[in-house]
């Protein structure tokens, strides 16, 4: 096939386009066989772990792109529906290559290809994606020798079995949980997750339907957390989950009903994961609350500050030997996950630090609450270069402030920080900022969007 038959759905971080025109079972199928050949290539084990999502293109784009890596002489395990933490954790416990069906918090009309070597070692563009694109475009010669052969396996009870291992929720006291999972995967491993636990389970929307007909999977966005919240005040629960379409973001609401900053969270878990391991070290990305710094420094830990992305944190979780690390997005990385990111982990600890404490969950992240956050601020911009250059001239004037470059530009005040960076995909600059009080952090934030705005 030439390469003016695709498009251009190879992204940083996975492949994801639109059904039907964009991704269509002939361009699954060249992914896969050019999967194998870049799996052959790097000498990793001859068996890829495929799963896949509840959206309705998801097994037919799949069985495609099976079909592909088994043309290669190259096996296949189909693990059927999964979370993308499950195939995570089939790729860490198989050790074998892996590619996850999903558009994750995508809208109806999309799907997407997740990869990861085995280990689940993450592919991004400079890790074998760019490669694989390469291999997409140019045509992968068809092997006449043995075909491979395709085989299925239930890993929900394996997956379900290491999650219980790692966080201990025996002995806790009961709690009543709302959980929406959004008509995504959550909706098919948080039964199972929670079945047999000390927990009254109310669940939202879990009937698996890729069409999302209540709200779209995607938390991070405050419209499609209204229904969690509402369920939870209505039922007096002690704390409400969100998850994204494949369940591998989570996000908090409290008893209030009132929505938990992710930084809240990662602060949360460092400190319990400081616990079991004293001394380690804790990754954070750099529009992180500071909060989340101080946390891991009280408790002996070393905090180590990552640029925004999960490439980013798994690159340094692998070289520093990091325990954790959390990210404003709701994503959560563990080590004893194999360095991937699991919601459904993330809810746990949560629910362990819930469950083994008297107070309630609002009560229980308050000291973790330091600052006042403007949250993610997006402005569209002719010239990010020349907006950023203008705000680091007006403030690398002034006293005891210090700047760096680590992703976009940060400038650090004695008691408030704000980071300005461009968007890797449009013509944006996004802005956090944080402050002691919630004055200065308006003053701030106030005086930054006047400037870029301009």
């Amino acid at each position: 096939m030439g390469s003016k038959e695709f498009p251009n759905i190879f992204k940083a971080y996975d492949i994801r386009g639109l059904v039907g025109t964009e991704l269509t079972p002939d361009f699954a199928f060249a992914t896969g066989a050019a999967f194998a050949r870049f799996i052959i290539q790097e000498r990793e084990p001859g068996t890829v772990v495929v799963g896949e999502d509840m959206r309705p293109s998801s097994p037919q784009l799949a069985d495609a792109f099976s079909a592909g890596v088994t043309s290669l002489g190259l096996d296949v395990i189909r693990i059927g529906l999964a979370s993308t933490d499950m195939l995570y954790f089939a790729a860490g416990k198989l050790n074998m290559p892996g590619a996850m069906f999903t558009a994750s918090h995508n809208p109806a009309e999309y799907n997407g290809i997740k990869l990861c070597l085995s280990g689940a070692r993450p592919i991004g563009k400079e890790s074998g994606l760019l490669s694989i694109e390469n291999f997409v475009r140019s045509g992968t010669p068809i092997s006449f020798g043995n075909v491979g052969k395709e085989s299925e396996r239930d890993l929900l009870a394996d997956y379900v079995k290491h999650l219980n291992i790692l966080v201990d929720l025996t002995g806790i006291r009961k709690l009543k949980i709302v959980i929406d999972a959004g008509n995504g995967m959550a909706g098919y491993t948080a039964p199972a997750i929670f079945n047999g636990l000390n927990l009254e389970i109310i669940p939202m929307y879990f009937e698996l339907d890729g069409s999302f007909p209540n709200h779209e999977a995607n938390p991070i966005d405050a419209k499609n957390l209204k229904d969690l919240q509402k369920g939870v005040k209505k039922h007096a629960a002690d704390i409400g989950l969100a998850f994204d379409g494949d369940a591998d973001r989570c996000f908090l609401v409290d008893e209030n009903g009132e929505t938990v900053n992710p930084s809240d969270l990662t602060a949360l878990i460092a400190e319990r994961e400081l616990k079991k391991h004293p001394g380690s070290s804790i990754i954070h990305n750099l529009i992180s609350s500071r909060s989340v710094a101080e946390v891991i420094q009280e408790n002996g830990g070393t905090a180590l500050r990552s640029r925004v992305g999960h490439s980013y944190i798994k690159a340094m979780m692998a070289e520093s030997g990091a325990i954790f690390g959390g990210e404003h997005s709701g994503h959560f990385y563990f080590k004893d996950f194999w360095k991937a990111d699991s919601g459904a982990l993330a809810a746990l600890h949560a629910i362990a630090a819930l469950g083994n404490s008297k107070s309630s969950l609002s009560k229980l992240l308050k000291p973790y609450q330091r600052y006042f956050s403007s949250g993610e601020i997006n402005s569209k911009v002719k010239d990010a270069q020349l907006a950023m250059d203008v705000i680091e001239n007006h403030y690398a004037a002034m006293d005891s402030v210090t700047i760096d470059h680590l992703d976009g530009l940060t400038v650090n005040g004695d008691t408030w920080w704000f980071n300005l960076r461009p968007s890797n995909t449009e013509p944006l600059l996004r802005l956090n900022v944080e402050a002691k009080t919630l004055a200065r952090m308006e003053k701030i934030k106030d005086e930054v969007l006047a400037t870029v705005r301009k």
